[in-house]
């Protein structure tokens, strides 16, 4: 056979196997089992030869492989491996019919492993649920525009700014993991910096930190005493909660397991506690008065500390706020009463500031501070807890509360 190119009559008639040149190293690929494909040869900068399949002469024509083959090359001009070009299309393609919602469960999937707990999955998924798949999640996760993730953002941005934010950190983090799987090209459009940033106001603008509603340290004992008045385990919880300044979350959690009546210690495992690590709460008389009548000679180690309605679970997050309704005391939060302790902590007693915050389980932000306290603090703020827990017993009507600081200063 000559040399050069081909014509469509010569391809019919080749039946021996062998490599049969086209020109531009393009060839017919005959195998010794008959197979009939279209190779083309190319060589990258200092790699070896390599072939690329351009498909099966009874499925792709002598005109189709000439295409194929020209692509390739002028990929080969660009600087481009062709076959690395050919799997990237292949995955986008693949990943085009994806929507919004399909990858976001497939985020979740990837990543929930490594995520503290079950809740914080929860609300990854709730939070894309309520506020993004309506306007999201049917769309090809290759066509999300920043047209579409300012309508989601911009109606809540200002009423619910720390919650948009967090949502639009949520988006970005799909986005970019479509864009790790070649599912879609281009920049982020819910990306914040030198992009929303610009669009929308920063979140210190947009709205006012709204702290959680809390009663004044000098009405707490008050507050106790009709507390006491409550019936059920969540008034029980709360009573609990209120004299451990623990989080909500930390105490309905709570397991029999975590708790050392003898050694009067509660230790909340790190991934249920908001900064990672285990923190020992030093429990009060009062504090292990409010556990004993609940330990049973025949409680497990899993079982929990205040059982709810469901069989094996601890109470719903929402149980202590509605006992502060049935008290008519709806403009309080559960989480506001840590801040009553802080602030009795800091106006009422003359213990130091990283005691109090210790505490709270509040991880220090001065990082030289947090390095030279490698301790807990655990004795110190054993005595902390039982003051606070003979400052919450102290008769409703004792009179007006002075600050030992103040008489610290009137003295000096």
């Amino acid at each position: 056979m000559r040399p050069g190119r081909l014509t469509t009559l010569q391809v019919r008639r080749l039946k021996a196997p062998g490599r049969y040149s086209d020109g531009g190293n393009l060839y017919l690929y005959i195998r010794p089992t008959g197979a009939r494909t279209w190779v083309l040869r190319f060589t990258l900068p200092g790699q070896k030869p390599r072939e690329m399949g351009l498909g099966v002469e009874a499925d792709v024509t002598l005109a189709e492989a000439r295409d194929r083959a020209r692509n390739a090359r002028r990929l080969l001009e660009e600087g481009h491996d062709p076959i690395e070009a050919r799997k990237l299309a292949r995955q986008e393609a693949a990943g085009s019919g994806f929507t919004f919602r399909e990858v976001a469960a497939l985020y979740v999937a990837a990543h929930q492993d490594g995520w503290r707990n079950a809740k914080h999955r929860a609300q990854w998924t709730s939070t894309l649920d309520t506020y993004a798949h309506s306007v999201l999640g049917t769309l090809p996760v290759g066509k999300v525009a920043v047209g579409d993730v300012l309508r989601v953002l911009e109606p809540m941005w200002k009423a619910t700014p720390e919650t948009a934010s967090r949502l639009r950190g949520r988006i970005e983090a799909v986005l970019d993991y479509a864009t790790a799987r070649s599912w879609r090209t281009g920049d982020n459009p819910a990306r914040w910096k030198g992009h929303l940033d610009n669009l929308l106001s920063k979140r210190s603008k947009a709205a006012a930190v709204k702290h959680h509603a809390a009663l004044p340290w000098g009405e707490c004992p008050a507050f106790m005493l009709a507390l006491a008045g409550q019936k059920g385990m969540a008034a029980m919880a709360l009573r609990f909660t209120i004299l451990t300044a623990a989080r909500t979350s930390e105490v309905t959690g709570a397991t029999w397991g975590e708790v050392d009546l003898a050694a009067k210690v509660w230790t909340v495992p790190g991934p249920r506690m908001k900064a990672g690590r285990d923190h020992r709460v030093p429990l009060s008389p009062a504090a292990l008065a409010a556990l004993r009548p609940l330990h049973t000679k025949d409680a497990r180690p899993a079982d929990p500390v205040f059982p709810g309605s469901k069989s094996g679970a601890g109470l719903s997050n929402m149980a202590m706020t509605a006992v502060l309704r049935r008290m008519e005391r709806g403009d309080l939060t559960v989480h506001g009463f840590r801040s009553s302790f802080r602030d009795w902590c800091a106006e009422a007693t003359a213990h130091p500031r990283e005691i109090a915050e210790a505490a709270l389980a509040h991880t220090l932000r001065d990082k030289v501070e947090a390095a030279y306290q490698r301790g807990d603090l655990l004795d110190r703020r054993a005595k902390l807890m039982g003051e606070w827990a003979a400052f919450l017993a102290r008769p409703a009507d004792a009179g007006a509360v002075v600050a030992i600081r103040g008489r610290r200063q009137a003295a000096e």
